[in-house]
């Protein structure tokens, strides 16, 4: 452990190990837990203590695939993903240790998909994490997904192996959500490459198998559907508790309270109807999109695993890019680089893909008509915008309104930087907000209506993410990702807020924000993981701080001038008083008519040739 971060470290590891053990000892919490077991919490597919060889550490996995051309190989970029550091992440850490206060074993789907390798082999329990060992906090790592079994067999078309594989299983997956994964009990690794046909003689190193699977997007929902099997849905369209220590009585997901519905919201998108033409907006080698992977895993050309080494023009960059824009960061600081595989370029050359990778995510278009600024926000994901993990995460419009002399007149969605608090009464917010119910509400103590007891809650209170092309409602609707609070329309993939301009503004400049963790969020997780020893809460707030209070991220940005430029006083009549005005202003040279950065004689010829035109 190095020193550096050592007295960091020591707190991270602590809060794992106190959590439950102090829930088992009978130490008041701040809620009556819901009192689920382990059982409630059952998902069909491969078992703990199933597998005939143990998964290998990502570490042996490095030594072929890792240390050369760092934009071919996937071990540098997995590493610096939040893939790879899922099991370190200080929110998961914390939100954990809230979800094992808010019910009993609440942490066990938590573990299911953010720490696969240590739950696999039957370290889950207690559900607060202490049982791991140092591999397992390598997150979703190469041998979790490198043996991941597709479980609709289509014979000729995936191993043939995999017939006998889930044909021993006790419970076949009924759908892919919430980490109900297949994993082929032999160290049989899969990918898209047929290994044989690029190795005179055979693959020498380690058995293979090709694997379509790996380039579907079924993959991917595995672990981004999540669903809470212990509420189940009504008749009537709510969300109740099953029997407790029972396994829910579906393993449909749909009949399962939506945590998230990234997959889903793809599946109802028109890219999974096939590739749909981007021009190359998401990078690497495809202009035109469909899968998961082809967006979060762009292709490349460059060398694979052969002798001689085959180029391929499509082989996948494992970025895993995302939204998390400051997480990474905190688990160096918590963590030695040489447990993570992180270092500092590859930490902010990641951050600076899931930026980009933002950026390219929506378009904004601005228009103004009779005095009222129209902000249009236009959604090129695959899924809503934003998606997956609900708590914390937000988007959201900002306006800052000028009067002709560049000065700030009026702001619409302000973030206070140095608070992190940000002003929503007066903006579009875009995020979905979850809750309880008074039947939860009078088994746990809380108050009815929203929160972040994740897996407590049992509502949707509110969702006005911007749906994906090819979206319709009776699709959302069916698969739990419909719209909440808000209404689009059939095909609708963008979304329109309209801003009174206020009087005298000649011009306003729109940002449209992402933030992946909000101050309300953060605060929650400081004063509600702890259960009277160490709290993971307070490292993940000091984490927080320490590296900007997830300084938002510009998605877009632009501007647009507003009403007549040489009604230079706003009083909507152009009339002497605008020209007197203007040269008051140019005199103390601050009439910079033209926006070009500076007043000057330019300046004055401009506004005299719109004054006399009349602005018609």
């Amino acid at each position: 452990m190095g020193t550096r971060t050592s007295k960091l470290k020591r707190a991270a590891e602590f809060g794992w190990v106190a959590g439950f053990v102090v829930i088992a000892a009978g130490v008041a919490l701040a809620i009556d837990p819901l009192p689920t077991t382990i059982n409630d919490f059952h998902a069909p597919g491969t078992q703990p203590g199933t597998l005939t060889s143990a998964p290998v550490s990502a570490v042996v996995c490095s030594f072929c695939h890792g240390s050369y051309d760092e934009a071919e190989e996937p071990y540098t970029r997995w590493a610096a993903s939040m893939m790879g550091q899922a099991a370190r992440d200080p929110i998961f850490h914390a939100a954990l240790r809230v979800a094992n206060n808010d019910a009993g074993a609440g942490g066990e789907s938590c573990l299911r998909c953010h720490v696969p390798q240590g739950w696999i082999q039957g370290r889950s329990e207690p559900t607060d994490g202490s049982g791991l060992e140092s591999n397992d906090f390598q997150g979703i790592s190469c041998s979790i997904c490198h043996r991941m079994v597709d479980p609709e067999h289509t014979p000729g078309v995936d191993p043939a192996v995999d017939a006998a594989i889930l044909a021993g299983l006790t419970e076949l997956p009924f759908n892919p959500h919430s980490g109900n994964y297949v994993i082929d009990p032999e160290d049989r690794r899969r990918g898209p490459f047929n290994l044989g046909a690029d190795w005179p003689g055979g693959f020498p190193f380690h058995p293979f198998e090709v694997s379509p699977f790996h380039r579907d997007s079924r993959m991917c929902a595995t672990c981004h559907d999540v669903s809470l099997p212990h509420h189940s849905k009504q008749p009537d369209g709510t969300y109740a508790p099953n029997a407790w220590d029972t396994p829910a009585p579906s393993d449909d997901k749909y009949t399962q309270f939506p945590e998230q519905r990234t997959y889903s919201e793809w599946l109802g998108s028109m890219f999974a109807s096939g590739p749909v033409e981007m021009n190359g907006r998401f990078g690497g080698n495809q202009t035109a999109v469909s899968s998961c992977q082809d967006c979060h895993m762009p292709k490349t050309t460059g060398e694979g695993c052969g002798f001689p080494s085959p180029v391929r023009n499509d082989l996948p960059q494992h970025n895993m890019n995302g939204a998390n824009t400051w997480v990474l960061r905190a688990v160096n600081a918590l963590y030695d680089q040489g447990e993570t595989g992180l270092t500092d370029e590859s930490i902010e050359d990641s951050i600076a893909r899931n930026v980009d990778m933002l950026q390219r995510a929506s378009d904004m278009e601005l228009s103004e008509n009779a005095g009222v600024l129209n902000v249009r926000i236009i959604n090129y994901s695959g899924h809503k915008l934003p998606t997956g993990y609900v708590e914390g995460r937000r988007m959201w419009v900002n306006v800052q309104f000028y009067n002709g002399s560049n000065q700030l007149i009026a702001e619409r969605g302000a973030y206070n930087t140095a608070t992190a608090e940000l002003t929503t009464g007066d903006t579009k917010v875009y995020e979905r907000v979850h809750g309880i119910d008074a039947t939860i509400a009078a088994l746990t103590g809380l108050t009815a209506g929203p929160s972040f007891h994740l897996v407590a809650n049992n509502v949707v209170y509110f969702d006005n993410r911007i749906p994906p092309m090819g979206f319709t409602n009776a699709f959302a609707n069916m698969v739990q990702s419909g719209h909440t609070g808000y209404v689009y329309a059939d095909g609708q993939y963008w979304d329109d807020t309209a801003y009174a301009v206020p009087s005298g503004a000649r011009r306003a400049d729109v940002t449209v924000y992402y933030q992946t963790t909000s101050k309300d969020y953060i605060e929650f997780l400081r004063d509600n993981a702890s259960s009277g020893m160490e709290n993971p809460g307070q490292v993940a707030y000091e984490m927080w701080e320490m590296f900007g209070k997830s300084a938002p991220v510009a998605m877009d940005s632009g501007s647009v001038s507003l009403g007549c430029p040489c009604d230079w006083n706003g009083s909507g009549e152009l009339n002497s008083q605008d020209f007197f005005d203007f040269l008051t202003g140019f005199f103390a040279s601050n009439a910079d008519f033209n926006a070009d950065g500076v007043t000057n004689s330019q300046d004055f010829f401009d506004f005299i040739g719109c004054f006399f035109a009349g602005c018609s």
